[in-house]
């Protein structure tokens, strides 16, 4: 109990200026998209845009599964875009829809579904995209909710544990890194002081996660130096992109979309770049920079949250605030041009975005395309 009150406290304490992100270097501001890139870029979105806003239902939401999120992640597109605004009736319409499952203990998710981590994680990125003094304590309450489910000596969980520093999708589902993650997102992006030890956790559970015996006490990264990130470091080590086999356990390994998760949540958390797990880190992104498939996931199931990785993708690389990647070989990638065009090749003539592989909701449009406008707002510097 007393656990608790003191990460309630310490949320409402750290809680300060609104802002959305972590700005990008001087040098990643001035590298904008050629002129032509930039006008189809504006086109997209405004595509994009159109699509979604004649979908938005009567009640002001888009969803009826996982409303709270997935409402909240297309309203935060509107809300970002210039030619529409927090204060555009389409965003303060779902504002009023996402806001009737406000619960009582601070978090803003739907009961029914056992997501309350990372529904009241998308919500509260929305609201803080909105810098709306009146809804600071709303933010505030939701801030201490995230702190409140993140599992440490308040649930009777040591640093020992592997548990520790993580988020799972509630406070009894096992942590991994894609809620974690979605944790640190919202506390950064809400404005949560960086020196406030609920970063320190979660870096506990962060590093845990990644591939690297150098900085991992966990016996399945023992043998691993790639540098990359798992799922989870629950039982042994849980990765998404593991090869099944007949017999035995299946060898962990490191995947794309996870990887650029890790990487963003290392720079939330101001872990330094030359701090070994940030170079590993880094090491992993060079040597494996593509568009064309979720790196790491095997065979068939390259295109499997795709679009997830597009957007850590980018949000980890405008934190990381270089405008090139140079990779193993020493070619030069202009990382946002290259996602530009990458996701205009994919976009639908409706003007949505939708994954053929509909794992993890890939092939909901509705979802995957209010994503895709946010991924496009990081590229183009919007």
């Amino acid at each position: 109990m007393m656990g608790t009150i003191h990460k309630a406290l310490t949320a409402w304490i750290g809680f300060g200026c609104l802002w959305l992100g972590v700005p990008a270097a001087a040098d990643d501001r001035a590298a904008h998209l050629p002129a032509d890139l930039e006008g189809q870029v504006r086109k997209s979105i405004d595509r994009a845009l159109s699509f979604l806003r004649s979908a938005q239902k009567d009640d002001g939401g888009w969803a009826d599964q996982h409303a709270p999120a997935i409402n909240a992640i297309v309203a935060r597109a509107f809300a970002l875009d210039r030619g529409h605004g927090p204060n555009h009736p389409i965003v303060r319409r779902a504002l009023a829809s996402i806001l009737r499952q406000e619960q009582s203990d601070g978090g803003i998710y739907d009961r029914g579904q056992n997501l309350a981590n990372y529904e009241t994680s998308v919500v509260l990125m929305f609201l803080s995209s909105l810098d709306d003094p009146t809804l600071r304590p709303r933010i505030a309450k939701a801030q201490a909710y995230l702190t409140s489910l993140q599992f440490d000596q308040g649930e009777s969980i040591d640093p020992r544990n592997n548990w520790y520093g993580g988020a799972g999708y509630n406070q009894a589902k096992r942590p991994d890194l894609s809620n974690t993650q979605m944790m640190i997102d919202a506390l950064h992006q809400s404005g949560l002081s960086k020196s406030d030890p609920v970063y320190q956790r979660a870096m506990v559970f962060v590093s845990r996660c990644q591939m690297n015996s150098a900085t991992n006490d966990q016996d399945f990264a023992r043998e691993s130096s790639d540098g990359g990130f798992i799922y989870s470091p629950n039982e042994n080590g849980e990765s998404k992109a593991s090869i099944e086999v007949p017999e035995g356990k299946a060898a962990l390994r490191s995947y794309g979309s996870m990887t650029y998760a890790g990487f963003k949540s290392m720079l939330y958390a101001n872990l330094k770049r030359d701090d070994p797990r940030v170079k590993a880190c880094h090491g992993w992104i060079k040597r494996h920079y593509t568009l064309d498939k979720n790196p790491g996931m095997p065979g068939a199931r390259a295109r499997e949250g795709l679009y997830y990785y597009y957007h850590v993708f980018a949000a980890a690389l405008e934190a990381w605030g270089e405008p090139v990647v140079v990779d193993d070989r020493g070619q030069s990638h202009h990382w946002r041009i290259d996602l530009c065009r990458k996701l205009l090749s994919l976009q639908k003539p409706d003007g949505s975005w939708i994954n053929d592989q509909t794992r993890w909701l890939e092939g909901q449009p509705i979802y995957v395309t209010g994503l895709m406008v946010q991924t496009l707002q990081v590229a183009a510097g919007e």
